[in-house]
């Protein structure tokens, strides 16, 4: 705790030099090893692919001690013993993975680490990888690139961590009004409607989830909302007006359709195989149009978030090595985490004021 409570202090003494008036941060989170090999990461499709591989194995060497059955000598006596042994071996690695089946059936998230009990198996960039170890959010100002707030999280995903992270940010920074830059995978509408009137500004790309581009069909982006009118414009230049009657039962999404306008138009076959084409509006669609209004005035917002943002992680991967995370648990892991985010700010404010000026400020 002490550790973490210095990096917080170290934080508002770069406030107090006055290091974060520019009020734009960049977040992001990253991938960090655990200390705890990929082996003793236990979830239910790995347990039950190695269940499969064992019993596999078992037939295979029932088969061969079947051949042997029928050899003589004492070279086939040899073999059948060796046999017997490593079935018996893959038998109670099976009573083992057993074990194990129903521990992980019985975990919360279905996953059990044996070495750092708090790891998890988390998906990576890279094509079918994975690694078992945490996930590190941080947000970073992009004036100076200072580690503003940082946090240890073991959910692989980052769609939950826009509000959280922002409000650290803006408590950090102690700036009421701030812009949080993020990528396409912290978009969640109710992220977004939560930063709503607290003067947060979120910044980010809408998540990307139709195949009609593919299929060589509009997208939603082809219909153009008019919030004064409450309509939407299609392609062919017709209204898309709200139905009366919300299209599902939580009530918070409205329909937006033509209904006869579809019968006849030619562009049809690029719009929709249905009758009539129907556009869906989230009822808090408001504050998403809102972050891609302000998205369009910052054309280089993406660019400015990747350049902030990244090379952080990169260093603190490069000091941590191969190895990554020393210490076990995700408190321990977060005390760990503090201390080198403290190390990299330390550094970046050498680099920005120099050694004499800074012992003074930390002395005042």
């Amino acid at each position: 705790m002490a550790i973490r409570a210095v990096c917080a202090q170290f934080v508002g003494l770069c406030r107090r030099l006055k290091l974060f008036t520019h009020a734009v941060v960049a977040i992001d989170g990253s991938k960090f090893k655990a200390v705890n090999n990929r082996d003793k990461n236990y979830t239910v499709a790995k347990v039950t692919g190695r269940m499969e591989q064992v019993n596999a194995s078992i037939s295979h060497y029932l088969r061969a001690l079947d051949r042997t059955d029928r050899e003589e000598g004492d070279v086939a006596e040899a073999k059948s013993i060796r046999l017997k042994e490593k079935i018996a071996g893959l038998r109670r690695q099976m009573q083992t993975l057993k074990v194990m089946e129903q521990a992980v059936q019985d975990a919360p998230d279905q996953q059990v680490s044996l070495t750092d009990p708090d790891a998890r198996s988390m998906a990576t960039s890279g094509k079918g990888t994975a690694t078992v170890g945490y996930n590190v959010q941080i947000a970073v100002d992009t004036e100076h690139h200072l580690i503003v707030a940082h946090e240890v999280i073991n959910q692989g995903y980052d769609r939950h961590q826009l509000a959280p992270m922002a409000f650290k940010a803006q408590q950090a920074t102690g700036c009421e009004q701030i812009t949080a830059l993020a990528d396409r995978g912290y978009f969640n509408g109710d992220q977004v409607l939560s930063c709503e009137g607290t003067g947060v500004a979120p910044v980010m790309p809408k998540t990307l989830t139709s195949g009609n581009t593919n299929r060589g069909l509009f997208t939603g982006q082809d219909f153009i909302y008019d919030a004064e009118k409450d309509h939407y414009t299609c392609p062919a230049g017709q209204h898309l007006t709200r139905g009366r009657v919300r299209s599902d039962r939580s009530g918070d999404i409205d329909q937006y359709r033509h209904l006869t306008a579809c019968f006849t138009c030619p562009l049809k076959p690029r719009c929709t195989a249905k009758k009539v084409k129907r556009v869906k509006r989230w009822k808090h669609e408001g504050v998403l149009d809102a972050m891609q209004h302000r998205l369009d005035r910052m054309p280089e917002a993406m660019g400015a978030r990747r350049q902030t943002v990244e090379h952080p992680f990169g260093t603190l991967k490069a000091w941590m090595g191969a190895t990554h995370f020393l210490t076990r648990t995700l408190d321990k892991v977060r005390t760990e985490m503090s201390l080198l985010v403290l190390a990299y700010n330390i550094k970046r404010m050498i680099a920005i004021l120099g050694v004499g000026p800074l012992m003074a400020a930390i002395r005042t």
